[in-house]
């Protein structure tokens, strides 16, 4: 029997085997009951090119201090967040990578507000 966090890097597994065939830079998120974290890593997967996330300091204070990163309007901020700097970056274009997370809720509003703000995928 799998754990729930087995079943889901299992889920990941084969989306990132994928990705990885494409050669592109990959936006990919994770989450936690209290944060959201986001990042963009090169094609070939050596290289962080931007990361953002509700534990950072700054953003902790714009969502109105701690324990207000797990959700929907947090994740939205991300989004925008890390498109930005990975646009600052030299990055337009990247695939999802969800890492097993069903896309829905917070993840889906990270995506978007990314989408938004400029990056292709």
């Amino acid at each position: 029997m799998l754990s729930k966090k087995e079943q889901r890097l299992r889920r990941a597994r084969q989306t990132r085997i994928r990705i990885a065939n494409q050669g592109v830079a990959r936006l990919t998120v994770n989450r936690t009951n209290l944060h959201i974290y986001a990042s963009v890593i090169s094609g070939d997967g050596s290289k962080v090119l931007a990361t953002a996330s509700t534990a950072e300091a700054e953003v902790r204070q714009a969502l109105g201090g701690a324990g207000k990163g797990g959700n929907v309007s947090a994740a939205q901020v991300i989004g925008k967040r890390v498109a930005e700097k990975a646009k600052a970056a030299g990055v337009d274009k990247v695939a999802f990578d969800r890492a097993g997370f069903a896309y829905h809720g917070r993840v889906k509003a990270l995506a978007d507000a990314a989408r938004e703000a400029g990056l292709q995928f």
